[in-house]
């Protein structure tokens, strides 16, 4: 192994940014600072402090990878979002329901500019609905050149089983607004009209925060002598390059909960269990699935708006270490969801603030040893055992509901405030809190590989399955080599086949996942 063998992974959360220093699989230095306003300081002071702590050159790291929750937090904010125009194609087949139809009003009103339904669209086997008719397409896009929007969404049925219309309206409105930015939804979403445009519109007002952000890390990294490559956590659990991120920003949505999983599988070595990561204001609750955070199956929620691209299963509580603590009528005690967040050191009574927290529950309960108990009142004291009761169940009920099946399962441990959860969990075969845990968002992204994926609807009838699945085998491993993977790592990670029975000619919807490790550590 290269003295020179050494990866940094990095997980911005809303509270702290963590930062891990590997060489191998080997944790090597760790530390968490307060995430900062301005998110490419916060990424300095992290990536200082690491060095530091492992006596590391800059020279000597070869990748650094980085996970952010700051496009979903700019999304769900309705926070630094550019305005939309939107052309679907899909008259005369798909016209009732105009794009942002489904959207929350703030929303709306802070991304949605002029929206288009032109003729075009296809079957399910690809067989053009009808037509594009470039005339209308061209006045479409004079239209919104005139309206100054910047980013622009298209979508049209079934692009993920043929795009070539998608790319044709591109090209139209490449050259009526040569210097937009465009997102075609057939390069994001999977089968399902109005989801995927969904997805395609959020990306597209993503995209210029997307440039500034990513920028902000490239410097962040110069600025320290980090001469390296860098690569930012999707939210399967993979890589993708810098430019990919600025093309498509809605891909890092949920990827810290994804970082988590995957952390504490490696810390862990479990292929298959639950994952309770626990924050400062929240609580992600996970399954590993054969060394992969499970894929929700169903259409996803963001901020209200109803999408269908690639997320993980995660169920979110309001239960965090900063979590405020309150006694209700009946002396019923409620924890959360408001939270004191990253003022947690400030505000906690045990380190000398004035809010009751679930940490000072915590060490009032004696499962922490933080800052000063004796800060705490005997009437606190007293409502510790109540307090960690409802606290339980909180956590006992989360894990019920992402578990498939009445059987006990493993269940991992992981994030900062993780010392708010017990070491016996009804349901949970074991309770597994390993060391390094506050940080295993940061390993999850340390460890992450690259990734390719197909999701494309095929006729068994017309191909035979075996040429099918070959070919979907073979297009998403051009997918991971593409993404960087080392060819001789490469391996299949998953074969999803879904009967399409309301269609005819034997139509399968096929999913097929290909991973591999990055080139440069092989090479290493």
């Amino acid at each position: 192994m290269k003295a020179s063998n050494f990866r940094i992974g990095i997980d911005v959360g809303g509270t702290n940014t963590d930062a891990v220093v590997m060489r191998g699989r080997t944790v090597c230095a760790a530390c968490k600072t307060p995430t900062t306003a301005d998110v490419g300081a916060g990424i300095q002071a992290a990536l200082r402090e690491v060095l530091q702590q492992g006596q590391l050159t800059p020279a000597q790291v070869r990748a650094v990878m980085i996970g952010t929750t700051h496009f979903t937090n700019a999304f769900v904010q309705a926070r630094d979002l550019a305005r939309v125009g939107v052309i679907r194609l899909a008259a005369p087949a798909s016209v009732s329901l105009p794009p942002f139809v489904d959207w929350p009003h703030a929303l709306r009103e802070a991304v949605a500019g002029p929206t288009f339904i032109v003729r075009g669209g296809y079957n399910f086997d690809g067989a053009p609905i009808a037509a594009p008719n470039e005339q209308e397409l061209a006045e479409a896009a004079a239209s919104m050149r005139a309206s100054g929007v910047q980013s622009v969404a298209i979508s049209s049925v079934f692009a993920p089983v043929n795009d070539a219309q998608e790319r044709c309206a591109e090209t139209l409105v490449r050259a009526a607004i040569p210097d937009c930015r465009i997102t075609r939804s057939a390069d994001i979403g999977r089968i399902g009209l109005l989801e995927r445009e969904n997805a395609a519109i959020m990306n597209a007002s993503l995209a210029a925060l997307a440039d500034g952000v990513v920028r902000s890390f490239a410097d962040s990294l110069a600025a320290l002598g980090l001469d390296c490559p860098f690569y930012i956590s999707q939210n399967d659990g993979s890589l993708m390059a810098p430019q990919v991120a600025q093309r498509f920003p809605v891909l890092t949505f949920a990827s810290g909960p994804t970082n988590s999983i995957r952390g504490g599988a490696f810390l862990s070595g479990l292929d298959d269990c639950i994952v309770v990561d626990i924050g400062g204001t929240t609580t992600d609750v996970g399954a590993l699935s054969k060394g992969l955070p499970r894929e929700s199956s169903a259409a996803v929620d963001v901020g209200g708006v109803r999408t269908n691209f690639r997320m993980p299963d995660v169920l979110s509580i309001g239960l965090g270490g900063g979590s405020r603590v309150r006694v209700g009528e009946h002396g019923a005690v409620c924890i959360g969801p408001d939270s004191v967040g990253y003022r947690l050191r400030e505000e906690a009574q045990v380190f000398g603030g004035a809010t009751l927290t679930a940490t000072d529950i915590a060490v009032a309960g004696e499962r922490a040893q933080l800052g000063d108990p004796g800060a705490l009142s005997a009437q606190q004291r007293a409502l510790a055992p109540k307090a960690l009761e409802r606290i339980d169940a909180m956590i006992e009920e989360a894990i019920d509901r992402m578990k498939t099946c009445a059987a006990p399962a493993d269940v991992v441990l992981v994030g900062g405030g993780s010392v708010l959860a017990p070491r016996r969990i009804r349901g949970a075969a074991r309770v597994i809190a390993p060391p390094q845990a506050s940080v295993a968002n940061a390993i999850g992204a340390a460890i992450a590989q690259v990734s390719g994926e197909v999701d494309q609807v095929y006729s068994y009838e017309q191909l035979g399955r075996d040429a099918a699945l070959d070919q979907a085998r073979s297009a998403a491993t051009a997918k991971a080599l593409e993404a960087g993977a080392a060819p001789d790592s490469v391996r299949i990670a998953d074969i999803e086949e879904l009967p399409l029975q309301y269609l005819p000619g034997g139509a399968v919807r096929v999913r097929v996942k290909a991973m591999g490790e990055l080139q440069a550590f092989v090479e290493a």
